[in-house]
């Protein structure tokens, strides 16, 4: 894996400090590529790259360019059908100088133009130089797996005449004179979420570029298009021959991710998914696989065991980790690693467990993807539940039901189904926006109440639940399961699941490949009648589950995954008190209401109520406000951390 980052220049020429500016820029993804650097340089366009090798290690230096030198190319990712294709353009007559998948891009581009992110099978965001054309060509995977942030040359923008992208924000922000202030609208975003959706960043004037969609810009402008998306189309197929043509898909996708000159291994949990990714790796390999997991001491998040039945039961040579709470140290990291503000608190686990792979091997595969394709994730069942029910009701009686919301616990005469205060809330409202309650991890009227008067006059009239409609309403799917589903891939999956793993991964130089993103096993799965997803009785993931039962242990197939969580209640009242009381409350972030923060903790701590995950959003912005706006520091790095002591292997 590698970090890319640059510039193009539309109306002044690259100078000598634009080059000085140039590695400034390229030094700062030095964990995403630690083996290598490279650069290019001409009148208009900038380009640096940072190398992790994995493919042709003595070759595949970057940029690299066609024959005659008239397209340069920085590439971060793997293009797994790349011998497929090198052989296509070989017999069309282009000649190849390495054996590294890069240079098939270059090549692949001369041919089909931009139309060659069409054929890629693979993770990447990259940036193609056209000298002939003066254009500059940036592009984006199709799940979003590997990022890319920009800014536009625009009048009001952080630089008028001038786009700079990067892997990582914190390269553009190198780039500029000045720090970019900070997008009120996307502060309202991540207190609602818990990351920053794109195509906004925490910064004004910075984007992040869609998955699926490519960018240019040329003499006569920029163009940002689309050039794929999911279409949900449900056909006839029984549960046992989809579960057969899925473990097809699941081999074939599992084989392309093993290629690597370097070492390779996984991570294993005690889910279905990355069990999956585990017995197909240990069908293609000839040797034992190599896999980690982590855990922790309190049972109720740990799934060592289950994982450790899987590693015996399909022979891999795997290690464990017991995670501790050293919270201060790891967040002042991560707020580095991650440009933006993140709270997703499993960011911690993945952070060790991808810690814990690199002391074993350079390349990792996991099992991130298989909720969202397979409907997973216990809300798909509430969710359904709910549309159930409101089918059943009348509007005005939704509204009544939704009101008796306000009565709970009082409401105890109603049958039991119906007692939940979520569940009478939700039904009073359209699926758009009960599905967005479900997933908000802080509700609006928390997020309200914490954050600053000042700043919810500034974004008056903006509510996040407005593109969750537009996206449930142009869903290119009929049933709402799959309606549902498209979010979860355009939001979600993308800010949320994919950029905890890049980061945390990045972060110590591991690159992470996720089979089951296979954009051949989305379509798939997309293909897939709801049942054999969602099963009748409630059982997500019913034809991944078919698809294993006879190849790993029951309880990694049958039981109830506990997802790769903290235990963040008790840490915020415990082992983070020193730093919500010394740090957090003492002195709140600008955007934020400390009499109402320190209200929410007192409430916490006595046990009142659970507000870890609003505490935890607080305590993740103002340290990466403190690393990234103080002082305009533009993000200092911080010391790396020793990895905690391994223990319990088999």
């Amino acid at each position: 894996m590698c970090g890319i980052t640059g510039f193009i220049d539309l109306v002044e020429g690259i100078s000598a400090p634009d080059r000085v500016t140039l590695q400034s820029m390229t030094d700062t993804l030095v964990h995403r590529g630690p083996d290598a650097d490279g650069y290019f340089v001409d009148d208009f366009v900038a380009l640096g790259h940072r190398r992790l090798s994995i493919i042709d290690l003595s070759g595949g230096d970057q940029p690299i360019t066609n024959e005659d030198g008239s397209v340069v190319l920085i590439f971060n990712g793997q293009i797994y059908n790349y011998q497929e294709l090198r052989q296509r353009l070989v017999q069309s007559g282009h000649q190849f100088k390495t054996q590294s998948d890069t240079e098939v891009i270059v090549h692949l581009y001369e041919e089909e133009g931009n139309r060659c992110v069409e054929l890629m099978r693979g993770m990447f965001a990259f940036a193609i130089w056209d000298k002939k054309k003066r254009k500059l060509f940036l592009a984006r995977d199709r799940l979003g797996i590997k990022p890319l942030y920009y800014t536009l040359p625009e009048a009001d923008g952080p630089h008028p005449n001038r786009l700079l992208f990067g892997s990582e924000l914190k390269a553009i922000l190198q780039g500029l004179k000045t720090l970019p202030a900070v997008d009120p609208l996307s502060v309202v975003e991540f207190m609602t979420f818990l990351y920053v959706p794109a195509p906004r960043s925490i910064f004004q004037g910075i984007k992040k570029l869609p998955p699926a969609s490519w960018l240019e810009i040329t003499p006569e402008g920029t163009r940002v298009e689309t050039y794929w998306d999911v279409i949900f189309d449900p056909r006839p197929v029984g549960l046992e021959e989809a579960a057969g043509q899925l473990g097809d898909l699941v081999s074939e996708a599992v084989d392309m991710r093993l290629m690597s000159e370097v070492p390779l291994g996984a991570f294993l949990s005690g889910g279905t998914d990355s069990a999956a990714v585990v017995w197909a790796m240990s069908q293609a390999r000839g040797d034992r696989v190599k896999t980690v997991t982590v855990g922790f001491s309190d049972a109720e998040f740990d799934e060592r065991s289950v994982a450790r039945g899987v590693a015996k039961h399909l022979n891999s040579d795997h290690e464990e980790l017991e995670v501790q709470p050293s919270a201060l140290p790891v967040l002042e990291l991560l707020s580095w690693h991650y440009d933006e503000p993140f709270g997703d608190s499993s960011l911690i686990p993945t952070y060790y467990v991808s810690k814990a792979a690199r002391q074993r091997v350079t390349v990792a595969l996991s099992g991130d993807g298989g909720d969202e394709n397979f409907a997973g994730y216990r809300r798909y069942r509430y969710d359904v539940l709910e549309n159930r029910l409101r089918s059943f009701f009348p509007g005005v009686l939704r509204q009544g039901l939704a009101g008796l919301g306000a009565l709970y616990p009082k409401a105890d005469w109603l049958p039991r189904p119906l007692r939940a205060k979520t569940l009478l809330t939700h039904l009073g409202m359209d699926p758009a926006e009960a599905y967005y309650r479900s997933v908000s991890p802080i509700r609006p009227e928390i997020r309200d109440r914490v954050l600053s008067q000042d700043l919810l006059r500034q974004t008056h009239g903006y509510d996040p639940l407005d593109r969750f409609r537009k996206l449930h309403r142009e869903a290119p799917a009929e049933d709402l399961l799959s309606k549902i589903q498209y979010i979860d891939l355009k939001t979600y999956l993308v800010d949320d699941i994919l950029t905890k793993v890049d980061r945390a991964s990045m972060a110590v130089s591991l690159e992470v490949r996720v089979p089951l993103l296979d954009h051949k096993i989305v379509e798939f799965a997309a293909r897939l009648p709801v049942d054999l997803k969602l099963a009748r009785d409630g059982t997500g993931k019913a034809v991944l589950r078919e698809m294993l039962r006879t190849k790993i242990p029951a309880p990694s197939v049958d039981g109830r995954k506990k997802g790769f969580s903290i235990p963040l209640r008790r840490w915020i009242r415990e082992e983070f008190s020193e730093l919500m009381e010394d740090r957090v409350l003492s002195n709140p972030a600008p955007f934020f209401d400390g009499d109402v923060l320190r209200s929410l903790y007192k409430e916490h701590c006595r046990g009142i109520a659970d507000h870890s995950t609003v505490l935890f959003g607080a305590v993740v912005y103002h340290l990466w406000q403190d690393r990234f706006l103080t002082g305009g520091g533009k993000g200092r790095a911080p010391v790396a951390l020793p990895l905690p002591a391994a223990g319990g292997t088999p």
